[in-house]
C-alpha cells in the first residue's frame, strides 16, 4: 500500500463537506479552503494510519476543528465585529428573505469565540451529538453543553431577531 493510497479519493468525496464545516468555522471562504489544505497537509503523513482505522472523516475533521482553534490562538482574539444595528432606534429585521437570514446568522457566529462556534457548527449544522462533539473536539460532554448554552445565549444577545431558531430553553445571562 502506497503512503497515500486512498487520500485523493477521500478528498474528492468529502471535500466538500470538510469545506462547508471549515467555512462556518472561519466566516470566510478563502480561510475556510486554507484551513482544509493546512489540515490535509497535517493528515497525508499519517493517512495509513488514519485509514487503516477505519473512520477516516472523523479524524480529519478533529483535525480540522483543532486546527481552526490552533489558528484563533496564533492569531489572538479578533476584535469584536462591529454590530450591524443601526446606531439609534429599534431594530426590527425581515427575515422573509433567506438570504438576509443566512447573513445574519453568518455575522452573528462569526462574532462567538473559536470553540463556541466550533460546538454550534457540530451540534447544529452537523447535527452531532454532544457525546460525538465531545469526542471531535476533545473535551468532556459537560463542556459541549455549557459552550453550547454560552453560544445559544450569546447569539440571542448578538441578534434577536434569531431568538425564534434558537431553542435553548433557559436566558441565561451571557458569558464571554
Amino acid at each position: 500500500m502506497a503512503r497515500y493510497d486512498g487520500l485523493p479519493e477521500f478528498v474528492a468525496a468529502r471535500g466538500q463537506a470538510l469545506l462547508r464545516s471549515a467555512y462556518l468555522l472561519t466566516g470566510d471562504g478563502h480561510l475556510a479552503e486554507d484551513l482544509v489544505q493546512s489540515t490535509l497537509v497535517k493528515v497525508a503523513p499519517r493517512w495509513r494510519r488514519v485509514a487503516a482505522v477505519g473512520n477516516p472523516e472523523a479524524y480529519v475533521r478533529k483535525m480540522l476543528y483543532h486546527e481552526h482553534i490552533s489558528w484563533w490562538r496564533r492569531r489572538g482574539r479578533r476584535n469584536e465585529l462591529p454590530s450591524a444595528a443601526p446606531p439609534d432606534g429599534e431594530r426590527h429585521p425581515d427575515f422573509a428573505d433567506g438570504a438576509l437570514l443566512s447573513m445574519v446568522l453568518q455575522q452573528a457566529l462569526a462574532r462567538l469565540t473559536a470553540k463556541q462556534r466550533a460546538v454550534i457548527v457540530l451540534r447544529f449544522y452537523e447535527d452531532r451529538s454532544e457525546i460525538e462533539t465531545a469526542e471531535l473536539l476533545g473535551c468532556s460532554t459537560g463542556t459541549v453543553k455549557s459552550q453550547t448554552h454560552r453560544a445559544l445565549a450569546r447569539l440571542r444577545v448578538l441578534e434577536p431577531g434569531l431568538a425564534d431558531l434558537l431553542t435553548d430553553a433557559e436566558t441565561p445571562e451571557v458569558a464571554r
